[in-house]
């Protein structure tokens, strides 16, 4: 599917918007979900990640293990991995084996969880864990320890497509999500839709303002000098906007993730990414 050429004001070379209807309205049945499975996907129509609007050399730091500041996060995870937590004493490991039995999981989250009976992202699904399996207390989100567990098992998808969750109870939640995308909000009155969709290409101050797919989470942001999750990034968005950022863990939160996910599906994963 093509995208559409627009021409840049001052002469300049013409740039390639995504189509809209990629980037609006984006729902997916079990059916598309079970197509990416398959390997189905993965066609060229016109989205991509802000990978591949990066400097050679910042993906260059991204694809370098030894470059890559989110592998110390990984590292740092893998011995928490290992480690021993909670009133119950149990690791990780000892329910799961390595991390490298994780492949493919953060690629489908967010995910319903039965009992709790709600949607849940990756962090939160860890925390589960720590409470229901370890007797542990939650991690405090953005913490050291969620980021860096976070980090180790995102990265044990990297390469992998993403592939929505096929429970029947997300269906609402990426509809919640996908309203909120569109809501206008803060005192700019924008939407996420009025950048991502509408001026995806284009340039705001320095940066080229990307087309909204969260495939490398957890990331490494030059801006921060540190590790992040796409929560971070949301709120920073929103008080870009001038708009009162949602709960860290929120359910609007998960629900904007998970409509997100959608629209990249089929998408490789990157975590963790590095980004500007």
């Amino acid at each position: 599917m093509a995208g559409q050429v627009e021409r840049a004001e001052g002469g300049a070379a013409p740039r390639l918007r995504p189509p809209r209807d990629i980037c609006r309205k984006a729902r997916w049945s079990g059916a598309v979900v079970a197509a990416v499975l398959a390997g189905a996907a993965g066609a060229q129509d016109g989205r991509v990640s802000t990978y591949e609007q990066m400097a050679p050399e910042l993906r260059a730091m991204q694809d370098d293990d030894f470059s890559n500041p989110g592998l110390l996060w990984a590292q740092t995870g893998e011995e928490l991995w290992a480690e021993p937590s909670g009133a119950d004493e149990v690791a990780c490991a000892e329910c799961h084996g390595a991390a490298e039995e994780m492949a493919g999981v953060a690629a489908h989250y967010p995910d319903w969880d039965e009992e709790s009976g709600q949607a849940v992202d990756l962090a939160a699904r860890i925390n589960l864990c720590r409470q229901r399996h370890q007797g542990a207390e939650p991690l405090e989100r953005g913490s050291e320890a969620l980021l860096a567990l976070t980090t180790l098992v995102a990265l044990q998808s990297r390469g992998q497509p993403i592939a929505p969750s096929e429970a029947p109870q997300m269906e609402a939640v990426r509809g919640q999500g996908e309203a909120l995308y569109s809501t206008r909000m803060g005192q700019l009155n924008l939407a996420c839709a009025t950048c991502h969709d509408d001026l995806a290409g284009g340039r705001l101050l320095a940066a080229e303002i990307p087309q909204a797919h969260p495939t490398g989470y957890p990331q490494y942001r030059l801006e921060w000098q540190e590790m992040g999750d796409l929560d971070r990034r949301l709120r920073n968005c929103m008080v870009g906007v001038r708009a009162e950022p949602f709960a860290a863990g929120s359910q609007e939160f998960v629900a904007l993730e998970a409509y997100l996910k959608a629209r990249a599906v089929g998408m490789e994963m990157e975590a963790p990414a590095i980004r500007p």
